[in-house]
């Protein structure tokens, strides 16, 4: 006996599965970012089902201006794996789209299988146009789900997830507009307000009053200095006129105006009658004039 039906899709499903991730198609550094304005968005999908419907709706809805690129593809099927996996290799090629969404409606597991097919995940790997996986109902899952480089639970939530809503766009525009315009404002009234503070100092109502007061201090200081100065001349006056008043007192010259003379011999002064012997010829001064005298 063997499994029959979705027992062996099932069985054939994890194997893959379990192939791809230990080979890491599933890991989350190879994931593509999706551009957030993107201009196209490409589409793999049946040209006849609910699935294109629902994308343009959506896309329209959230941004007028984006294209809609649509590659018609079978979605289910014998041999629809292939065509979708060479769908993805032609977008890539002639660089057709911005984003791509690739999807069906919801099904069996046998209706959603070409999206569990081994050819289709390694496109989807292969590929560098970044692509959002949008398979069946929010609860089935796919191999192309897990190689994508996003899952969306509906094609609608793939539109959604691909093209931004412009109406938001504009509101988060408009709110930093404005918050500039606040910030603006703020720095404009603040710069004023720092204008007047400074054309309200001293330096630029009167711009030489500084001038002035160093002008007044530097008199200030002359002044200081020549009183000095003179002051300084008046105490020397005062103490020379000392100092020769007491040199005057002490001078021999002085001395002899009271009577006394002053006895030199040989040119040295006597200051002892033992100096002298007799016979000495010696010289007198007197207070006013010099004469000789012969010791005896």
């Amino acid at each position: 006996m063997k499994e029959d039906g979705i027992g062996d899709l099932y069985t054939a499903y994890e194997e893959l599965k379990r192939k791809l991730f230990l080979e890491g198609l599933f890991d989350e550094k190879h994931k593509k970012k999706i551009p957030f304005m993107p201009k196209v968005i490409g589409v793999l999908t049946s040209n006849t089902g609910a699935v294109i419907r629902d994308i343009i709706n959506v896309s329209t809805r959230r941004n007028p201006n984006v294209y809609i690129r649509l590659l018609p593809v079978p979605v289910q099927g014998e041999g629809a794996g292939a065509k979708i996996a060479e769908a993805i290799e032609f977008m890539n090629k002639e660089k057709l789209a911005d984003v791509l969404i690739i999807g069906r409606g919801g099904g069996s597991l046998e209706d959603l299988w070409p999206f569990n097919e081994e050819i289709v995940a390694r496109a989807i790997y292969a590929s560098e146009i970044p692509i959002i996986s949008a398979v069946g109902h929010e609860t089935d899952f796919t191999i192309a789900d897990f190689v994508a480089d996003l899952r969306a639970p509906t094609p609608s939530a793939a539109a959604e997830l691909a093209v931004t809503n412009i109406e938001d766009l504009e509101n988060t525009i408009n709110l930093y507009k404005n918050r500039l315009k606040m910030a603006l404002h703020k720095k404009t009234e603040l710069m004023r307000l720092r204008f007047e503070k400074c054309m309200n100092a001293g330096c630029y109502k009167d711009p030489y009053k500084e001038i002035n007061d160093y002008y007044i201090l530097v008199d200030r200081k002359i002044k200081s200095l020549e009183n000095s100065v003179m002051q300084k001349l008046k105490d020397s006056k005062i103490r020379g006129a000392k100092a020769i008043t007491k040199l005057d007192t002490l001078s021999p010259l002085k001395t002899l105006t009271r009577g006394y003379s002053l006895v030199e011999c040989d040119g040295a002064v006597v200051t002892s009658s033992k100096n002298l012997k007799t016979g000495d010829i010696v010289d007198l001064h007197f207070s006013d004039g010099n004469a000789k005298a012969e010791i005896k």
